[in-house]
């Protein structure tokens, strides 16, 4: 994806603040050789490229000053509750050095295995994401994870998919993190069916029930 940028002269509280009244947002570019640069984005061209899962995992052309460059996006800070994007981080990269990323995971096939088909399952997604490292001409916009093999009792690991060459997963010591679980379905109570005629003999014996009772009879009188 590319965008672009431009250089900011100013900075501070004050300043970023002006420059957001102004429809644009504050950032830096860090990393690499370079020193840390100052810069300015389009507040509206940057909400819309935000929403674009690429924009968060791949590596973006940013052209700066009529000159392009190769950037990741690695933090951005929204207000609290306005629609508005308060600063962005993003880091140079370069060609001979490899980057760690997060790359999203896209699932696809498991309503046509045979856990979901027919077993009554669901494929809980346990992760979403993958932490990567690789070279940036490596690095991949998603991984695709196929789910159409899953059975109940099973689960999919991370060594059961096949990553794009030159790219290795960072899992911070988990030897085999599981990808995805199979979860059984709880089966639906079935609610009793009514029996109107045990209905009706109940309702009548309860209607019965309900009549005064009848005038006990007197004692006879006693002989004098």
């Amino acid at each position: 994806m590319k965008f672009v940028a431009f250089e900011r002269a100013k900075q501070g509280t004050g300043a970023s603040r002006r420059l957001r009244i102004s429809g644009r947002t504050p950032g830096i570019i860090y990393g690499g050789s370079g020193k840390p640069e100052l810069v300015e984005l389009d507040h509206n061209a940057l909400w819309h490229a935000l929403k674009k899962e690429a924009f968060h995992s791949a590596i973006l052309d940013m052209e700066k000053d009529g000159k392009a460059s190769k950037v990741l996006l690695r933090d951005v800070q929204y207000h609290p509750f306005k629609q508005l994007v308060l600063h962005i981080d993003f880091q140079r990269v370069e060609a001979d050095h490899k980057l760690s990323m997060k790359v999203p995971l896209h699932f696809s096939g498991d309503e046509l295995s045979p856990a979901v088909k027919t077993e009554n399952c669901i494929a809980n997604h346990v992760m979403t994401e993958l932490l990567v490292s690789c070279l940036p001409a490596d690095l991949p916009e998603f991984i695709a994870v196929d789910l159409s093999g899953l059975k109940k009792g099973s689960s999919l690991h991370l060594n059961d998919i096949t990553l794009p060459k030159g790219v290795t997963a960072v899992t911070h010591g988990v030897k085999n993190p599981v990808l995805v679980s199979v979860v059984l379905v709880a089966a639906p109570e079935v609610a009793p069916v009514a029996d109107p005629a045990a209905d009706a003999k109940a309702a009548k014996a309860a209607k019965a029930g309900d009549k005064p009772a009848a005038p006990a009879a007197k004692a006879p009188a006693a002989k004098k």
